[in-house]
């Protein structure tokens, strides 16, 4: 390379800092740059001309940078290497294959830095051909027996699930470090070697703070928490991530307690990571208060949270419903400005579908640059849960207008919003087209949603001619989708032969008696009605109680059918007996039928009157301001009483009440639902 003249070396200097800047430029000021670049004869300064490109990419112009790197006539080999880095770094897959290819048609081999960030892109993009083709290159490059493109070699052959070729690697390394042994144990750990990954880590003539905690990791996935735990204990190098990977096996095994007290004992140790682990815990543990609380505890210690913690806290909103806390998660990510991904918006995109929001969930989705499979399936479900089977419709042809492939979830999706819109004919394609088309095997759930499309229809028959004739064994699932069917059609008969199905296939079910108890008890046939309750003390089978929840002020309320335990109880039962009043006094009639005893119809009235969700709307109307939606979510079915009182409810009371129960969601609004009574 030519050496810069001192006018040139001025002009560059003066250059770069003004190309390292943070803000993006346009076209047209790279273009000024460009042709400043060329006028004062600077082709030769690898580093500016870095400095350009990199500022290309910054300004998110990438294809712009190609073109001017293959305009340069005598390109140097470290601005190649640059290059190659930089479109990496970028997770530019084109741009680094174009970047390249032209690296080797001038001739040129990267650096050894840059051939190991090669071998780690390779296995991040899933391009196995490339880093096994590359792999031949170091061969011919003479460099196959240097330690560290060795080792990096091991750790793609490893990531990509090729274990053969990674032990093949391993055995050929004339000289193996700590690094090399540690990619080994991590290898054999992931593909559930556990007792070669332990042989291995016994021989290492050295181990450091990543060979204690690889192994304790090996033995947690293994599922034997308690061997892990005495690595963990015997670990003499223990330092915050052994301990972040002992709590997250304990939380992934359900032993919230042994995580709980480790996490406390790190004390002032922990780091975001570790606040981390515990959150995922609490909600893979289904324990969504306590994430909720510990967040707060988090945010209270003045550790900063990360994307990953918000992921965490919205999945533990959308489970609960509370949208107050997920809207405030969202202008938090806002506020920090964190990356709104595929997986942090999916996250977004769940909460507000779960929490009732779809409108808030369309424009999180519609403002993704990239969508992926996940992100496409939550907005197919959510839209099927509102009972907008149309436009779930409308989602999935966009999807494969964008060259996404369907998968199983995608179908269930479908067939759900088509049950929920009665959509006969649409449902019943989709399904025929699975195996045909896509060729995806249906599994038992996508026949249970075809059962419950056809059934809501009232075409029972049908239903059961297809639950006959399936290939597979009709689980609890699709016998209980026909048994809903039976019991809003009134098919007596049928639904007392599905029950028995029902009972034979899972006879501590308290769900299946509830079924047949409503069945006999809306013909008064009190005395079986009184056999299906002897039965269940028999066999000690207890119903699930309706179990309702409302956020309040971020404070969650959860209120089950029959308890009187809140503090504000009183207030509520007799603001219950006002709202009873008002229904009346503006036509409401009870449904009684719902009620599984032989008693008298004012005593029935009574009994609907303190299902779980009237409570919570009780609640709701007297500790929210006028005007504000109500939001429930209950974990049964809503009863018919419960979903004609709520019409009335929202009427009467000039407020939209969201109930989301078991099988979707309902929107009053001035007297009518949503669902269009057919749910």
């Amino acid at each position: 390379m030519n050496p810069l003249s001192k006018n040139q070396s001025l002009f560059s200097n003066h250059l770069i800092p003004l190309l390292s800047t943070n803000n993006p430029l346009t076209l047209t000021q790279l273009k000024q740059i460009q042709s400043q670049i060329l006028t004062n004869g600077c082709l030769d300064s690898s580093e500016l001309l870095t400095s350009f490109i990199f500022s290309c990419y910054h300004s998110r112009k990438p294809d712009y940078a190609k073109l001017v790197l293959h305009s340069i006539p005598r390109p140097d080999p470290l601005l190649w290497n640059s290059m190659v880095r930089i479109s990496l770094e970028s997770q530019d897959s084109k741009g680094f294959l174009d970047f390249y290819h032209g690296l080797r048609f001038y001739g040129f081999f990267p650096n050894k830095s840059t051939a190991s960030l090669i071998l780690r892109s390779c296995a991040g993009f899933g391009a196995a051909r490339l880093g096994e083709s590359f792999h031949c290159q170091i061969v011919k490059m003479g460099f196959q027996f240097d330690v560290i493109l060795q080792t990096g070699l091991l750790d793609f052959y490893a990531k990509i699930g090729d274990l053969r070729s990674a032990q093949r690697v391993f055995g050929e390394m004339p000289e193996r470090d700590v690094i090399a042994n540690n990619v080994m144990v991590s290898a054999l750990s992931r593909h559930g070697f556990v007792d070669e990954a332990k042989q291995l880590f016994d021989s290492m003539p050295e181990r450091n703070a990543s060979s204690w905690n690889l192994l304790i990791t090996c033995y947690c996935k293994a599922g034997n928490v308690e061997f892990a735990r005495s690595i963990f204990d015997q670990n003499p190098s223990k330092d915050v991530v052994s301990w972040n990977a002992m709590i997250d096996g304990y939380c992934k095994s359900g032993q919230l307690v042994y995580a709980e007290e480790l996490f406390i004992k790190l004390g002032s140790a922990r780091t975001a990571v570790s606040w981390n682990t515990m959150i995922a815990g609490y909600v893979q543990c289904r324990e969504f208060l306590r994430a909720i609380n510990v967040f707060r505890e988090m945010l209270a210690e003045n550790v900063q949270p990360t994307a990953v913690t918000m992921i965490s806290l919205l999945s533990a909103c959308a489970h609960i419903g509370a949208l107050d806390m997920g809207e405030w998660v969202h202008a938090y990510i806002k506020k920090k400005r964190f990356k709104v991904d595929v997986v942090l918006g999916n996250a977004l995109i769940d909460m507000y579908c779960k929490c009732g929001r779809i409108e808030a969930a369309l424009d999180v989705f519609h403002g993704l640059h990239t969508k992926n499979i996940f992100c496409w399936n939550s907005i197919i479900v959510g839209l099927g849960m509102y009972g907008y089977g149309n436009e779930a419709i409308e989602a999935f042809n966009s999807m494969q207008m964008e060259g996404i492939k369907p998968d199983g979830v995608t179908f269930l999706g479908l067939l759900c919003a088509c049950s929920h819109s009665g959509l006969i004919s649409e449902g019943r394609s989709y399904f025929s087209q699975m195996k045909s088309f896509y060729g995806i095997e249906p599994g038992i759930e996508h026949y249970g949603s075809l059962v419950d499309l056809l059934g809501r229809s009232g075409l029972l028959q049908e239903a059961l001619e297809l639950i006959r004739t399936m290939p597979l064994k009709p689980n609890v699932v699709v016998w209980g989708s026909l048994l809903r069917a039976c019991h809003v059609h009134k098919d007596t008969k049928l639904g007392e032969q599905v029950t028995q199905h029902l009972l034979n296939l899972d006879p501590h079910d308290g769900a299946n008696y509830v079924f047949l108890s409503n069945l006999y008890a809306s013909l008064n046939r009190w005395s079986d009605v009184d056999m299906c309750r002897k039965l269940m003390n028999e066999r000690g089978v207890s119903k699930t109680p309706g179990c309702s929840s409302i956020e309040v002020e971020n404070i969650l309320h959860e209120f089950v059918a029959g308890d009187t335990s809140h503090p504000q109880f009183p207030e509520i039962n007799a603001f219950l007996d006002k709202i009873a009043k008002d229904l009346q006094a503006n036509g409401y009639e009870p449904d009684t039928s719902s009620v599984l005893h032989d008693i008298e119809d004012e005593e029935k009235e009574s009994i609907v009157r303190y299902h779980s969700e009237r409570i919570a709307v009780a609640f709701g109307l007297m500790n929210t301001p006028p005007g504000k939606i109500i939001r429930i979510v209950k974990n049964l079915r809503t009863c018919n009483d419960c979903h004609s009182a709520m019409k009335f409810i929202s009427k009467v009371y000039k407020r939209e009440i969201v109930v989301r129960d078991r099988n979707r969601f309902h929107h009053f609004r001035d007297g009518h639902c949503s669902c269009k009574d057919y749910w």
